[in-house]
């Protein structure tokens, strides 16, 4: 048997309960617009892709400490995995 680094073991139990996803759905978007879903969590960040209102993503995690100070999570819609902004996403 392998010994595991105590280091990875740490990064490990750290990270397992915040990997869980979260179930949210594009809420509170203008009449006809997107939800953006960015390389990092900031506003200037390029689009990796767009979420229509109503679609469902997977979150594992938000965090306010951004450039902006705003709060972004990190999502899921189909194959794209960035950032989003919190303020448009719903919980299920």
């Amino acid at each position: 048997m392998v010994p595991i680094p105590a280091a990875l073991v740490l990064v490990l139990l750290v990270a397992g309960p915040a990997a869980a996803a979260e179930a949210f759905r594009v809420d509170g978007l203008p009449r006809g617009e997107t939800l953006s879903i960015r390389e990092t969590p900031d506003a200037g960040a390029p689009a990796l892709g767009q979420a229509p209102v109503g679609a469902r993503l997977r979150g594992f995690g938000c965090t306010a400490e951004t450039p902006s100070g705003l709060t972004w999570c990190r999502v899921k819609a189909g194959p794209i995995l960035g950032w989003a902004r919190r303020r448009y996403l719903s919980p299920e």
